[in-house]
């Protein structure tokens, strides 16, 4: 089965990061990044008949944890998880 989150940046500063995420742009939840813990909290969940909240918040947590470490902590305003 094919996944796909998509993650719209919402803030960001030194010390954090907010997205959005979600199957599309009517169905979100929001995942907060602390850089300096490096712990992701969930601030709202997705809900979403079809797949369960943390199906979509670790998908979230995944692409955002790769913009931190593979990427250099580039966060795009715009971003997905696809599989």
């Amino acid at each position: 089965m094919a996944s796909f989150v998509l993650l719209i940046k919402e803030f960001e500063d030194d010390d954090r990061v907010v997205y959005k995420f979600g199957p599309n742009e009517k169905m979100m939840g929001k995942i907060e990044l602390n850089k300096k813990t490096r712990m992701f909290n969930e601030l709202e969940s997705v809900q979403n008949s079809v797949q369960s909240p943390q199906f979509y918040f670790d998908r979230a947590a995944q692409r955002l944890a790769r913009c931190f470490i593979k990427e250099g902590g580039k966060f795009p305003d715009k971003t997905t998880f696809e599989s």
